[in-house]
């Protein structure tokens, strides 16, 4: 859904409201500046659907937001265990904020295992929310806990609403046609109404959501939003639950616009489809369904209405293989994955990178090696878009750093594949991919022209005079070859994975031949023209920041914030992002020249540390962490506050 950042008369407007509530003799209402709020339960609890509404409503109000999306790899884990825990975590606020938060403020804990998964990130003075329904002695000892949590004092440090909420809801519902077990299932439709009468959260278009949602079932649709409305109501009159919150809108985070909440794949997918547009071709994605890069295929399928057509091959090594084709044939060409099947389409990319075409090779990373952990974050693949090929196969990679600049990453991966005939690895992963921020929605015109001459005729005239096409002739500026489509009299040509002699494009077995392409692709991709990387630094002209933080990637928000928080302290720290990674910027070695220390914070073992040291001869500090989940921003500000005076 979209928005308008709320004007400060607005904001006005709603703090006259808050006064006129006090003055009717309503529950007091307290303003704060940001809320951490955490929902947490079964992995069939819906928290995912109760976070992203309550994330959608607080999109539409205007405040900033950051979400971390966290649950389990399996499709249906063991009820009432540990690993079956699902949690949707959102921070929002009334200024520019850069992460889902480190603690959160509230916890709404559906069940005991949810409640001992994520009660040691809560600060003391949090509030718990806790569904007391499900507190048996069978489910708490499922999760380890001998006696009850809500009676033995181990809670006494924070703020406790204990809540019947599958009494509430089922009590809320019973004039439905429903069965207890169906009726029981809207109770997360309950704790939203009661989180959203808690943060004053618009309602309609939740109650507007529910009704499309279960279109086809009215009946469901109709339980859902009495639910909604009886945790509102529950908000309202219950004793236990005195205060309730106001977060203004962010009005002076934004510039001017009309915002809507977005997530990474989502943000990716539409810039792919803008991306095709703007080189007026069309797409094509040869996919294979893989965690967490699915919601990509998924999103692209609905869209035939711009030309884009989307093919779920039956493996990986199919869905390159068709996108390859798709690029030989004229189409802006994708395909997506994650780690896993980037090494099953090693063999194809390095085709690519032989007949030069342009191919974007979409990477949303997960933890690893092998299966590894399908629904958690990490960003180890680098080294494996570097380098994961046979021979010297170069690629570009391109990397976004928050899930709203994965609509600029898919345009600048395209404009580079477009304009030098080349794939281009896209590095997301499953910490953008899933999270969501606002994002302004761009005009048409601020988008770029990507537009490309397909090779019309001959391009080489021979000694004898006649002309001919060289599939293999290079632009003098740029090194890429000529696009020829399939079909255009005169411009037949061979392609395949054997060495190609230069300009003609014939199979060559020439060792001159052979060291002639292998530097020229590498000198492509060398060439490819890529910005300055921007450099942070509070004081550059009294040169007072010793200490440069690099990063890439989704590291960005918790670096920020990290970096921010030091600054605040009084501590002089510049901070530099990269997006290009190959190549680097031009001026990246003279930045890291600037510095003493250059520290690279990666969800890796450092492997940006370890082109930087090779590439720079700079001897940077590594902070690394590789558990799942992205930093948070306190404890990367204790790294990076402990590197500086180290």
């Amino acid at each position: 859904m979209t928005s308008q950042v709320s004007s400060p008369a607005e904001q006005a407007d709603g703090a006259v409201v808050g006064e006129q509530r006090k003055a009717a003799g309503a529950k007091d209402v307290r303003r704060l500046d940001r809320v951490i709020i955490r929902f947490a339960g079964d992995s069939g609890d819906g928290m995912q659907l109760t976070g992203d509404r309550f994330t959608s409503e607080t999109a539409s109000f205007g405040n900033d937001l950051s979400t971390l999306p966290n649950f389990p790899a399996e499709i249906r884990a063991p009820a009432g265990t540990l690993p079956g825990v699902s949690s949707f975590q959102l921070h929002f606020a009334d200024h520019d904020i850069l992460t889902p938060g480190d603690a959160p403020n509230v916890l709404v804990a559906m069940n005991p295992a949810a409640l001992k998964a994520n009660i040691g990130d809560l600060p003391r003075g949090a509030e718990v929310i806790v569904n007391t329904d499900e507190f048996t002695r069978r489910a708490m000892q499922k999760v380890g806990y001998e006696t009850s949590p809500l009676e033995d004092g181990s809670l006494d440090g924070y703020h406790v609403h204990p809540v019947p909420l599958t009494t509430l809801t089922v009590e809320a519902l019973k004039e439905f046609d429903l069965s207890r077990k169906e009726a029981e299932r809207s109770k997360n439709m309950f704790a939203l109404g009661l989180l959203s009468w808690m943060y004053h959260r618009p309602t309609e278009g939740t109650e507007k959501f529910l009704k499309s949602k279960f279109a086809k079932k009215p009946d469901i649709a109709a339980a859902n939003i009495a639910a909604f409305r009886a945790g509102w109501n529950f908000g309202e009159t219950t004793e236990d639950f005195a205060v309730s919150y106001e977060v203004a809108p962010a009005a002076t985070a934004f510039p001017p616009g009309v915002y809507r909440n977005i997530s990474g794949n989502l943000a990716l997918s539409y810039g792919l489809v803008a991306a095709s547009r703007q080189a007026d071709l069309p797409l094509y994605l040869g996919s294979y369904p893989i965690t967490p890069a699915s919601d990509i295929l998924h999103e692209l399928s609905k869209h035939k209405n711009f030309g884009v057509r989307t093919f779920q091959a039956e493996d990986e090594i199919a869905g390159i293989g068709a996108a390859l084709g798709a690029a030989f044939g004229g189409s802006l060409a994708v395909t997506t994955t994650s780690g896993p099947g980037v090494a099953l389409k090693s063999e194809t990319i390095g085709l690519a990178v032989s007949l030069e075409l342009p191919l974007l090779i979409v990477d949303i990373q997960r933890g690893g090696p092998s299966t590894g952990l399908p629904t958690k974050t990490e960003q180890a693949d680098l080294l494996q878009a570097m380098y994961g090929r046979n021979g010297e196969a170069p690629v570009p990679v391109v990397a976004p750093r928050t899930p709203a600049d994965c609509f600029d990453a898919a345009l600048e991966a395209a404009r580079i594949a477009l304009t030098y005939r080349t794939p281009v690895f896209l590095l997301s992963d499953g910490y953008l991919a899933n999270g969501s921020e606002p994002w302004r929605i761009p005009d048409i015109e601020e988008l770029p022209d990507l537009r490309v001459q397909f090779a019309q005729g001959p391009n080489h005239t021979l000694d004898d005079g006649s002309e001919v096409f060289w599939p293999y002739k290079r632009d003098p500026q740029t090194l890429a070859r000529p696009w020829a489509i399939p079909g255009t009299p005169g411009l037949e040509h061979r392609i395949g994975g054997i060495e190609k002699q230069d300009g003609t494009g014939n199979i060559s077995y020439d060792p001159a031949n052979h060291d002639f392409m292998v530097r020229t692709r590498q000198a492509k991709i060398d060439g490819i023209d890529v910005p300055d990387v921007e450099v942070d630094d509070p004081s550059p002209s009294r040169n007072g920041a010793r200490t440069l933080v690099l990063g890439w990637g989704s590291t960005y928000g918790p670096i920020t914030a990290a970096v921010r928080r030091l600054r605040r302290a009084g501590e002089s720290v510049a901070q530099a992002h990269l997006r290009h990674l190959n190549p680097f910027p031009r001026n990246l070695g003279s930045v890291l020249e600037r510095y003493d220390k250059v520290v690279i914070p990666e969800m890796n073992l450092g492997q940006l540390a370890t082109l930087i040291r090779a590439k720079y001869l700079v001897d940077a500090h590594s902070y690394n962490q590789v558990n799942g989940m992205p930093f948070k921003a306190e404890q990367l500000a204790a790294a990076l506050k402990e590197a500086i005076d180290g």
